[in-house]
């Protein structure tokens, strides 16, 4: 499978990844203009952006861009001064490691679509589903009763009646973060007071759901509700809970004895055992020089 293969397939999935192409190379190093990799919230590259001393630069800038869902121009320098074009904007790494030459690597997270889950068949669900796929959100009508809510950003009940109170319990039970229900704030205070919600679980209900922009009609109601998705997502930070169908995104960083790096521990990280304890290496010339001088194997 090559890298374009992967990418669609981790998009099918909805698993966040970065891609990284480098952009700018400067001998001597092992990579050059055009290279391309994946990389993957647990630190696993896939493909070529440079050898084992230039990954943990690309893995550490990587592993911050998924997270504040911003491209990054990294700049990788070897320690000392190298003649290199500047560029503006440039977020720069000096890898003391780094055999020589540098590098410019253009790293864009992927983060899947919130995914936004309507209950209900009402003018009002209709209308919401337009307005999210406008917006670039993925929509799943569900109108069966309780399904799993594994990577869903949001639940909208928009029924008008059924089971919404087991809904909203097993929404709020999964971790989603946004929960609206269409109602009159007495029926909905009514449907919420059944629940026995704690006050971080009320926090996350939204009834009357939407905006107050005077609406009335069916999509004026629905423009409120996506206004809402959108506040929440811009200024709350709200994002779909860990799907635990999928590797963990948790990674460990640790401090590369011998250089002083911050070095992400993943399965093709630099590694030693030496009296029970276990260190980690930015790259196989850290390894090797504390190899030697401890008698580490």
């Amino acid at each position: 499978m090559d890298l374009k293969e992967r990418a669609a397939q981790l998009t099918r999935d909805r698993r966040p990844f970065v891609h990284a192409t480098v952009v700018r190379a400067q001998p001597p190093t092992s990579s050059h203009t055009g290279d391309e990799a994946i990389l993957l919230q647990d630190g696993t590259i896939e493909g070529f952006v440079g050898g084992q001393c230039a990954q943990n630069s690309v893995r550490m800038a990587a592993l911050g861009a998924l997270a504040t869902n911003e491209s990054v121009l990294l700049r990788v320098l070897p320690d000392g001064a190298v003649q290199f074009p500047e560029t503006p904007g440039a977020s720069v790494v000096v890898n003391p490691c780094l055999s020589g030459g540098a590098m410019e690597i253009f790293l864009e997270p992927q983060l899947p679509p919130p995914l936004v889950r309507i209950f209900g068949t009402t003018p009002i669900a209709q209308a919401l589903g337009g307005i999210s796929e406008l917006l670039g959100f993925t929509v799943e009508h569900d109108d069966a009763g309780i399904e799993q809510f594994s990577g869903t950003t949001a639940v909208v009940l928009a029924g008008h009646g059924g089971p919404e109170a087991e809904v909203i319990r097993a929404a709020l039970d999964a971790g989603v973060g946004y929960v609206g229900l269409v109602a009159s704030r007495t029926r909905g205070g009514a449907i919420l007071d059944t629940l026995g919600l704690t006050e971080s679980e009320r926090a996350r209900v939204h009834t009357p759901v939407g905006l107050d922009i005077g609406a009335r009609t069916a999509a004026e109601i629905a423009v409120s509700i996506a206004a809402q998705l959108v506040q929440e997502l811009r200024t709350a930070g709200l994002r779909a809970p860990e799907d635990d169908s999928t590797p963990s995104a948790a990674v460990t960083e640790v401090i590369d004895p011998v250089c002083g790096m911050r070095v992400v521990v993943g399965p093709d990280t630099a590694h030693l055992r030496r009296g029970g304890d276990d260190f980690w290496f930015c790259g196989p010339g850290c390894r090797a020089s504390f190899a030697q001088e401890t008698g580490a194997v």
